[in-house]
């Protein structure tokens, strides 16, 4: 365990705050660091040449930066927001920061934003993988009482600028593969996503990403990419790459592209599920528009 008053030398110190802020990119050590803006709606990145080159050395400079106001005013570090680190510790890949009480006082938004800032940053060290936040040696729950845990980068999403936007709280419907791959299994899945990215892609990269629950397969091929999303009239159009037509393990077309249809339809804006890959539909579908197919639905054996 190690305390955060006192953890850097005073010359580390003096190093770091000067470099905190700054938009250096000329170093071959350049990593970004994320602050929260003013009217705490959003995430920003500056770029910050580090100074130590050891693993622990680092951490103890991003949380430094993390801990010190950057040089524009319309952004603030996120561990000067009204609550107090108390202790930092590490254990091989994961790191994780016990704060005090007044942690519990942000706003949902703020606090949401919070975590991206410092998971953000602290995961673009090569050896961090995880960030946990406990509060007064507590776990730590969000606004939907779930347990927040282990935090990775992928579970807060990037915008297609330097931003993250607001995130809000969202739970949807997936459809994932049975264990024999013939047909789907229902799960739903809460989560924040960041209200810049559309909800339909949202549930569509979920899916590549697959099941958290035992007992539900993945449907999609975790190689496919996704190309765009888009809605009109409501249809969505789901332009994937070709790797989407490489299917997972004992998995169906038919399954795959269901898994697709009907978590989309589960939205209300949404009627009926166009699939493309590389921007043309396939010969090989039995369909060039599909509806909801819950005669492929079935139930998780308990």
């Amino acid at each position: 365990m190690r305390k955060t008053v006192g953890f850097l030398l005073a010359v580390l110190c003096g190093i770091v705050l000067t470099a905190c802020g700054e938009e250096k990119r000329n170093g071959e050590n350049v990593l970004q660091i994320y602050y929260v803006s003013n009217s705490e709606t959003k995430v920003e990145m500056h770029s910050h040449e580090m100074e130590s080159t050891e693993s622990e050395d680092q951490l103890d400079e991003l949380i430094q930066c993390l801990s010190t106001n950057p040089e524009k005013l319309e952004y603030k570090a996120p561990l000067v927001m009204g609550f107090q680190l108390l202790n930092v510790r590490r254990e091989g890949g994961r790191v994780q920061l016990d704060v005090d009480a007044a942690y519990l006082e942000l706003p949902t938004i703020t606090e949401i934003l919070v975590r991206a800032a410092i998971v953000r940053t602290l995961t673009q060290l090569e050896d961090v993988t995880y960030v946990g936040i406990t509060v007064e040696g507590n776990q730590l729950y969000d606004s939907l009482g779930n347990l927040v845990g282990w935090m990775n980068a992928e579970q807060f999403i990037n915008n297609d600028g330097n931003e993250i936007n607001t995130y809000e709280p969202v739970r949807v419907k997936l459809y994932f593969a049975s264990e024999d791959g013939t047909n789907l299994i229902a799960a739903y899945r809460e989560k924040h996503y960041s209200t810049n990215t559309p909800l339909e892609r949202f549930v569509v990269e979920e899916l590549i990403a697959g099941p958290t629950i035992e007992g539900l397969y993945p449907s999609i091929n975790p190689a496919t990419k996704v190309i765009s999303v888009m809605t009109k009239d409501g249809i969505c159009y789901v332009n994937l790459d070709e790797n989407f037509l490489t299917v997972q393990g004992n998995v169906s077309t038919d399954v795959s592209i269901y898994s697709i249809v009907n978590s989309l339809v589960e939205l209300s804006n949404i009627n009926k599920v166009q699939i493309l890959i590389n921007g043309e539909v396939p010969t090989t579908f039995a369909a060039t528009v599909f509806e909801r197919n819950l005669d492929i639905v079935t139930t998780r054996d308990m």
